[in-house]
């Protein structure tokens, strides 16, 4: 996710890059139609995650955790007790002190395997935020294709084996965050501002990333390739389509869904559907959130603050309850995809109370899409991640 989907960046589009425009509105949201099936779907989801990348950091801030009744335990364990079954790890080059560098991630991976959950290693290639409106090189890597060729092949098999060699082996591995407008930019940037699109060289950055992968744990790890275009039906299949022309292997379609801006949980729906019939490919939601109430809890700024910008509002107020039914809905979107291909989600970041922003000295503006309160607190939407 990018936390400064505010009114500082904006979300890049195929047609809005295309279009060569320097600054994009994000489009209308069409409200959905209320899911058919009103009971709790049958299908089991084998992923039941969260990205908890930030809580080492909050842990420091003096965050503490609490759950449903009130006990003080770790944030993951608390989850883990719920069934959550997967963590999801951030890792930056070369970001600020304190935040999520290799050594945070590998501490933190420690700390998953030993509440019991699997690993989804999320590297953004970058020295901090990557997402559809910034993917820079990291300070120090080379900046020609060749040469970022080799680097990211190495970068990632070495990565890799350091998770091995601790005792904590990664499940699953996405080759980049958010990935719909390319990496390593300018090198491996999908759009360039003349409407160029550079296919080739994105393509080719990710099958390196790919094989280090592959050299560093075989075939047995799964691959994931992230976008985030959750409703977005169009999008999914423009930039998929070109991914299976360039023959990219991989193993699972990553989206990121966030309602406000991906589109309503019918149109979510319609969009997992057609990517597992076009591609023949499982469907996972890499990132996933959703407000529990429109107060700020660190009086600094959110993201979301206003009901005009859920699409299914109606279903899914912005209150305690409302954001466990929004997680019930997920379930049941992941639960309907045919012959059980969808995975499962991982909520994103669902940790991060006020205590530490999301740079130095900056704001935590989406403390209040969280599955704790203000205070640590879990929230009744942890339930989302039982087992069955």
């Amino acid at each position: 996710m990018s936390v400064l989907r505010s009114a500082r960046t904006v979300n890049v589009s195929r047609r809005s890059v295309l279009a060569g425009a320097g600054g994009v509105a994000l489009s209308a949201l069409v409200p959905g139609q209320a899911l058919a099936a009103a009971h709790r779907p049958k299908t089991a989801l084998s992923v039941r995650g969260a990205d908890l990348s930030f809580l080492p950091q909050l842990e420091e801030a003096g965050v503490r955790y609490r759950d449903l009744a009130g006990r003080r335990r770790p944030a993951e364990r608390i989850l883990a007790g719920e069934g959550a079954n997967y963590m999801r790890l951030r890792v930056w080059v070369d970001p600020p002190d304190g935040y999520s560098d290799k050594a945070r991630a590998l501490a933190l991976a420690k700390r998953a395997k030993r509440a019991g959950m699997k690993i989804l290693l999320d590297p953004h290639y970058c020295d901090f935020w990557a997402d559809p409106s910034k993917q820079p090189i990291p300070a120090g890597w080379p900046t020609d294709l060749p040469g970022l060729t080799a680097k990211i092949q190495s970068y990632t098999r070495t990565l890799l084996r350091e998770f091995a060699a601790q005792g904590t082996p990664v499940d699953m591995l996405q080759v980049g965050n958010e990935i719909t407008a390319g990496i390593l930019w300018p090198v491996g940037q999908l759009y360039l501002p003349d409407g160029t699109q550079q296919w080739a060289s994105f393509t080719q950055l990710l099958k390196a990333g790919i094989a280090g992968a592959r050299q560093a744990a075989g075939r047995d790890l799964k691959i994931v390739l992230h976008i985030d275009r959750g409703g977005k039906l169009g999008d999914t299949q423009w930039f998929f389509d070109n991914i299976t022309a360039y023959d990219v292997p991989f193993d699972i379609i990553g989206q990121s869904y966030y309602p406000m801006w991906h589109g309503s949980i019918a149109e979510l729906q319609a969009n997992l559907n057609d990517s597992v019939a076009r591609y023949d490919k499982p469907v996972l939601l890499a990132e996933v959130s959703y407000p529990w109430t429109f107060e700020d809890g660190d009086g600094r700024g959110n993201i979301v603050t206003a009901a005009s910008t859920l699409p299914d509002v109606d279903r899914f107020p912005a209150t305690p309850a409302g954001q466990a039914a929004f997680y019930e809905g997920v379930r049941g979107v992941l639960a309907q995809v045919p012959d059980g291909r969808g995975l499962g989600f991982f909520a994103w970041e669902p940790e991060w109370v006020p205590g530490v922003g999301w740079e130095p000295g900056a704001e935590a503006p989406n403390d209040n899409l969280t599955q704790f309160d203000f205070t640590g607190r879990a929230l009744p939407s942890v339930r989302a991640y039982r087992r069955p």
